[in-house]
């Protein structure tokens, strides 16, 4: 197999203190009426006040949404599109959170295709380019400001579903490490947490072969040359400064280690894709109501152990991005898989799926589910059958790492 890589990335991505000032500049390169999607919470704030003064000032129009929800339900996007419909907008802004950021690109979908958002749920069913999209995020974690991805909540389904295609990419993406200064710790080790996790899976998904049809049959080809790179910075980032960040929120060198390797890893999974981790926080979420990134965070470890034999190469390097100092390949491994579970416990991660919350009695029922999610599966480093998966899930259950590793 030779060298091979495949990214697909914004236009523009402006990252660094004050980059939220160059919104307005930004905007005005797409047309003159923006709809900015964002939550109650944000809208209330300084610097949302600061951010469409700035857009004003550039001669954008704007229209704010600022109902945006927890996991967007599908039903609000159709709001949110009804009453922009009028408006007749060039671009939407998402600011805020992975929700808000997802919101902004259903929106532009549907402003743009019309239909339904279960018109397009899967990869590649985006028929054409939408609105632009700017991404502005408040927290670090979800990567949504440079991926292909929009997961939203259906009522008449009991998992979350994705709509995956690169037309639903950010135009562009400003990344401020300010406007997470003031993020809780609970909501930063989440959000962090979930983005070291975008960064270790799409680092150990499979590497597929350089075959010019893969990227124009499949959103997420498997890691390559180009998401590696984005992967490692991720985790190398997150290893220094996430316990800082929780601990210290008015730490601004932490703050911007972690938004950048969010930002990093949402490069890398945007195009490797992500794995088993996924799979099971579908399922375990929809039954404990817990967050995304709580949820794939509780089983990674485990989902490391059982893929250690497997990818145990890539393993050693994330113990060495992580500050694994000698040993064998082996040991480096291990003592990756041993650091992300002490960062995890020292920042308030759930230990265990029962600690999580989720009953016993539902193990078979989410082994079951999330073998089913064969766009993840099949990305994970190690095969999967069913009992096999039943197994992790009991010893994430019980916090048997050795179990996992069987």
């Amino acid at each position: 197999m030779g060298l091979f890589g495949a990214l697909r990335l914004p236009g523009e991505i402006l990252f660094g203190n004050g980059q939220r000032r160059a919104l307005g500049a930004v905007a005005a390169k797409s047309g003159k009426r923006a709809l900015v999607c964002t939550d109650e919470r944000f809208a209330g704030t300084s610097s949302f006040a600061e951010m469409m003064a700035d857009l004003r000032s550039a001669g954008v129009d704007v229209l704010v949404h600022d109902g945006v929800l927890p996991d967007v339900p599908s039903e609000t996007v159709g709001t949110c599109v009804a009453a922009a419909k009028g408006f007749a907008p060039d671009m939407v802004i998402g600011i805020g959170g992975g929700s808000c950021m997802d919101m902004a690109k259903c929106a532009a979908l549907l402003l743009t295709h019309g239909g339904t958002l279960a018109d397009y749920y899967g990869e590649f069913k985006v028929p054409g380019p939408v609105l632009p999209i700017i991404a502005v995020p408040t927290t670090a974690g979800t990567g949504s400001e440079v991926t292909p991805v929009a997961v939203i909540s259906d009522p008449v389904r009991t998992l979350k579903v994705g709509i995956s295609s690169p037309h639903l990419i950010a135009t562009a993406a400003i990344c401020d490490p300010e406007l997470t200064l003031t993020c809780p710790p609970g909501l930063t080790a989440v959000a962090g947490a979930d983005a070291l996790t975008h960064a270790i899976e799409a680092f150990t998904a499979v590497r597929r072969t350089d075959d010019a049809a893969l990227p124009q049959r499949h959103v997420f080809i498997g890691k390559n040359a180009l998401t590696d790179h984005y992967a490692l910075l991720a985790i190398r980032l997150l290893g220094r400064s996430l316990e800082t960040a929780v601990k210290d929120g008015g730490n601004a060198e932490a703050r911007a280690d972690v938004m950048l390797a969010a930002m990093a890893a949402g490069c890398a999974f945007g195009s490797a894709g992500t794995a088993a981790a996924h799979a099971i926080q579908y399922p375990v979420g929809a039954l404990t109501h817990t967050a995304h990134g709580l949820g794939v965070a509780c089983v990674l470890p485990y989902v490391m152990a059982y893929n250690q034999r497997a990818s145990v190469a890539e393993m050693a390097e994330i113990g060495t991005a992580l500050g694994v100092a000698g040993g064998d390949v082996q040991e480096r491994a291990q003592g990756g898989i041993d650091i992300v579970s002490r960062i995890f416990g020292a920042i308030g991660i759930a230990p265990t799926l029962a600690k999580l919350g989720l009953a016993e009695d539902k193990l078979d029922w989410t082994a079951e589910q999330a073998l089913g999610i064969d766009r993840l599966i099949k990305n994970n480093p190690r095969p999967f059958d069913l009992p096999g998966m039943k197994r992790l899930l009991r010893a994430a259950f019980d916090g048997d790492m050795a179990g996992a590793a069987a």
